[in-house]
Parts: C-alpha cells; structure tokens; sequence
C-alpha cells in the first residue's frame, strides 16, 4: 500500500475558520456502495463540502468544514478496512471553497486504464525530494520525466525534463510508446504535481520494460516544500483558485481560461482575446478555426437539403389533434368545427366521411363519437405538396450552447397550415442533430436572428431571460409616411388573442402591456422612413401593431394596412415584395459564461443607408 499527501491552501474571505483537508490513500476496498451511502451520509450530518471518490483501488478525499466534523470523517473513514492509516493534509481558511457534497464511485480514483498497474499492490521507488536535488546538484545521468498534462507544463516544469506530450492523463501509456528505446535502459524519475499520477506511471513504464524507474515522492509540491525552486523553472501549475505557485509556495499572479484550461500567465492576460469565461489566446483562435469548420459545413448540408425544398416532393401528412378539458363529452365533429373555424363544417363532414380520422388506437372515426379528455385523434392529409418558400437560411454563430441563424423570408418558424416541411424547424433539424430548440420566434414573413438552444435546460434558461428582460433585441423596419418624432416610446397595450382575421390590435382596456422604442434613422425622398425598434416585450405581431396604430405601417405588410383596414393574409408568396422588417440585433447573457454577448446582422437591402 502507498499513501501520499497533497498540499491545499484557499483565500481567507469570511472570518470564520474553514479546515480544509486532502489526501489519497491506494488499498483494495470493498463494499463500496455501502460505504459510499455511509460517507454521504456522514458529510451531510457534519456539514462537511467538497468531493471524496472511492474505488476498488482507494480512496481520494478533498474536503472542508469545521474541525471537529473533519475530525470525525477522518475517523470513519479510518474505520474502512484497508484503510486504517489513512492520513491527510491540513489547511485553513477563511472561506470554504466548495459549493456541495459528492461522494462517488469510479473505477479508479486517478483515471489510467490499465487494470495491471495496481498501486495497492505494487509502486516503483519513491525518490524523496533533498535525494533529487542532490543528484541533479552533482550532475548525475538521469532523466526527469514529466508526466503531467501539457497545459499544466506551461507554467513551469524541471531543467531539462522530457515532457511526456498528453492532454490527459489516460493518454501516457501510448506516449510511453513514442520514447526513444534508449531511455529503458537510463535512470528516470517520473514527477506530476502531488505524486499520485506518478503512482501508476511509473510502474507502468517498469512493465513496458524501463529498468531503472523512480517516482518524486510527494511530486513538484513536496519539492518545493523541502528544498524550493533549485532545478525548477517557473511555476507549478495546481488544480485549485490559485492556479500557480512558485516555489515559496505562494500564490502567482496566474489565471486560467475557464473555456480551454490554459493557464494565463499576467501578460497573456492582458490580451484582448482573454474575455474571463469565454476565451483567451490558445482557445480563440482555435475555436474561430473550429466554428468557422462547422459553419462551412452547415452550408454544404443546408443546399443539399433544401435542393429541392423538402416539402415540394408531395406526401401524405399526419396531424395529431388532441383533446382537452374543455372538450370533454363533445363529439369529434363539433370538436373540429370550434378549433378550426375558418373551415366549413361541410369540409369536415367530406373528409370524416372519407376515413381520414383516426383514433390513437388505429381505427377508424366518422366524427359522431363523443371524445374524451386527453384523447389523440389523428388526421391524415391527403398528398400535397407545400408551397415554396425562401429557404436561404444562413449559419452565423454555434458554439457548446448557442446556435444564431439568419430566418429569411417568407418562412415559418413552425409547423403550421399550409406548411410542416419548408419550416426553418423542420430543416434546421435536417443539418443539426440533435435537433435543437428555437428559444424565441419570428413571423413567417419577418426576416432576422433567431436564437437556437442546444439542450432543453438552456433553452429555458434564455427563455426566462426573455420573460425578466435580460435579452434586448433591435428591429429594423421601413414604414410608410415619416414621423415627425425623431425618438418615440410606444406603451399601447396589445390585445391578448386574436381580432378581425386572426390580427392583433391595440386594447387599451384588457390588453396586454406593451413597449417599443422607436428611433427614426433616415428619412427617405420616397415618403418612407427608416426605423430602429427596440422591444422591450414581446407581444403577437407587437412592432407592427403600435406602428400601424401610429398611423406608419410597415412597408410590404399584407395584413396591417393604411387607414386603419386589416386583411387577412398567411404567409406571402416567395415573389412577392417583402415585409420590410428585420430582427437585426440581439444581445443576451450566455448561458454558460454568463458574459454579455451582442450578434448583429448584416442590413436588408432596403434598410441600407
């Protein structure tokens, strides 16, 4: 059995004292989802935070609270066999530096996989640190073998070591394979930052036939504690706030890119691509490279999926009809006479009686049932084909959260009416998988970004941002005849449901509250003037409404006319002129650095200046 201790320090930020301790210990446990529930348990109780992971092959226990609940954890966790002499290293603070309590159960406490190297069982030679510093001060023929990530290299790392070139460590035994052969045959001292790397590197090297394999003991830290800095050149890079120590075993003025791991030293920093949280000089240049791989990609699959467009080849469409509450005891006709109005009962009764109908159980309907609550009914469209659509969907921006499109128009968002297949939905989800979710919506015939959410929880997270306010987006939009305002604020509340012919209008005494901005930017010889609107909610059709109430309608609008007149209308034809509306802006907190970012477009050709 081998133990080793690794040194942990934290800033001092409240004034009452946090005990922190940390430690492995490698022996063959067994039992270990009772002991998991038990040390779950155990830290709960005494309050304790932090991480302890056990596995067949040990334990590794990071950990702090109050002294006396430390004190009792030590003990129970002494009491699991195999481990009675475990120990740990202490420190204090002011400040405890973990926000939750996780025990869990790996396959190894330190990530190697390779089942024949067992520290338990078998460590090669340690080396303390005064004996290295000894050897290296007379100029003996070794090898110093650093076995640690190459990230963690950066900061600092022996005179002269060999760097074994791994992002990780699961990654050192194919390394191992790319030494030169001589060196089985030389003295090597295999070092990482507190040794319990060095614990299965080194025997591992002795099984791949390396015959003279010694360990740090105690690695970069203990070295640093017994003889300091001699040998060493620059900092040690830890697994903590602190980032970097040097020799003294103070804390540097390093920092560490949250997005890619690099460790930043203070001029690096200073770099204008080193936004905390985001990015710094290693990552950005490479992520650019890599969003901008993925984006030429989209394009290629965007233009093999929408030549020709999907829903141009006919098919036959199911429409799922669900019912509600509200609906209980009524028959399927009525049912379909009061949810779709606008279509004659006399349609319903000749598609009823052509068998189109069925219940969610397959048979059948003719629309004399009486339906239930919760009750699925589907209808099956007969073969059509969809109309055209402009489907120039462009790819701007995607990372680990977010995806931003450019919709074109006209092009619905959704599945609806005429259309289930040209949608930007429909062919978003052809090019990306898994198919992501549209964190807010635009008009069929409003052009602009439209924010997509990889997952289903950031999706909700940029939504609550819409409902508090957090995301501000930026219209542009010609209308007809020009305000004498140069700025102008709209708070004319919004209809809840739908007027004449499925519009929205303004409703002043059971409407919804309301607000644009608007900010005139040119006003042309045409008669027409260029706007920028600024929603600060967001209501049905909420731009259109308050200009057309206004007495300035949007330019190309088929449904909010001059004069106060409404039309119906439905999504406008590929050749006909375009609404002359725009989602240009949008700014939100992303959901993962939560950082402020801003994507804009590029302008309409008739919102050009």
């Amino acid at each position: 059995m081998r133990i080793h201790l690794v040194l942990t320090a934290f800033m001092n930020t409240s004034s009452s004292v946090i005990y922190n301790i940390s430690g492995y210990y490698f022996a063959n446990l067994e039992g270990l989802k009772e002991w998991r529930s038990r040390l779950l348990d155990e830290c709960k109780e005494q309050q304790l935070k932090g991480t302890i992971l056990i596995s067949t092959e040990g334990i590794n226990v990071f950990l702090a609270g109050r002294k006396e609940a430390i004190d009792h954890l030590i003990t129970v966790i002494r009491s699991i066999p195999g481990l009675g002499n475990f120990q740990v290293k202490f420190s204090e603070s002011d400040h405890r530096p973990f926000n939750r309590m996780l025990v869990r159960i790996k396959k190894e406490i330190i990530a190697f996989g390779v089942d024949a190297v067992n520290p338990a069982n078998y460590t090669s030679r340690h080396l303390s640190a005064k004996t290295l510093k000894q050897w290296l001060d007379e100029g003996r023929p070794i090898t110093l073998l650093d076995t640690r990530n190459d990230y963690e290299i950066k900061l600092g790392t022996f005179r002269n070591a060999i760097p074994i070139r791994v992002d990780t460590f699961r990654e050192f035994p194919d390394a191992v394979a790319q030494l030169p052969a001589e060196l089985k045959k030389q003295p090597i001292v295999t070092f990482c930052t507190g040794g319990i790397r060095c614990e299965k590197a080194a025997p591992f090297m002795e099984l791949q036939g390396y015959e003279d394999v010694y360990q740090l003991d105690g690695g970069i830290l203990k070295y640093f504690e017994e003889v300091g800095g001699d040998h060493y050149d620059g900092e040690c890079f830890v697994f903590d706030h602190r980032v970097g120590l040097d020799p003294s075993l103070r804390e540097t003025a390093s920092a560490i890119c949250f997005h890619c791991q690099a460790p930043l030293e203070e001029e690096e920093q200073q770099d204008p691509r080193f936004v905390e949280g985001v990015s710094c000089p290693y990552c950005y240049v490479d992520e650019q490279l890599k969003m901008q791989q993925s984006l030429d990609k989209r394009r290629t699959d965007l233009a093999r999926v929408v030549h020709p467009l999907p829903g141009s080849i006919p098919y036959e469409n199911i429409r799922p009809i669900a019912v509600k509450e509200d609906f209980d005891g009524w028959t399927l006709s009525n049912l379909l006479e009061k949810l779709f109005p606008q279509i004659e009962l006399a349609e319903w009764q000749q598609r009823l009686a052509a068998g189109r109908f069925r219940h969610q159980h397959g048979y059948v309907v003719d629309g004399s049932q009486v339906v239930r609550a919760g009750e699925r009914y589907e209808q099956t469209m007969t073969l059509s084909a969809e109309p055209d659509v402009n489907a120039d969907i462009r790819f701007l921006y995607e990372d680990a959260a977010l995806i931003v499109v450019r919709k074109p128009a006209p092009l619905p968002m959704h599945p609806c009416g005429r259309y289930h297949r040209n949608t930007l939905q429909h062919i978003i989800n052809l090019v990306v998988h898994p198919a992501p979710r549209p964190a807010h919506r635009l008009d069929a015939n409003t052009s602009g970004l439209v924010l997509f959410a990889r997952t289903k929880h950031i999706c909700s997270q940029l939504q609550s941002q819409f409902i508090t306010g957090k995301i501000e987006k930026t219209y542009l939009v010609r209308v007809q005849c020009q305000p004498t305002w140069n700025h102008h604020v709209c708070e004319l509340p919004i209809s809840q449901g739908p007027a004449v012919a499925g519009s929205r209008v303004v409703d002043e005494k059971d409407g919804l509250p309301s607000r644009t901005d608007f900010s005139v930017i040119k006003r042309d010889v045409d008669g027409t003037a260029l706007l920028e609107a600024r929603l600060h909610t967001g209501r049905t059709n909420q731009i259109r409404v308050h200009l057309w109430h206004l007495g300035f309608p949007v330019c190309g609008d088929a449904t909010y006319l001059a004069e106060g007149q409404v039309a119906a209308t439905q999504t406008l034809d590929v050749d006909t002129a375009p609404l002359q509306l725009h989602a240009w802006k949008i700014s939100c907190l992303h959901p993962l650095s939560k950082q402020r970012v801003e994507f804009t477009d590029v302008r309409p050709a008739w919102a050009n200046l």
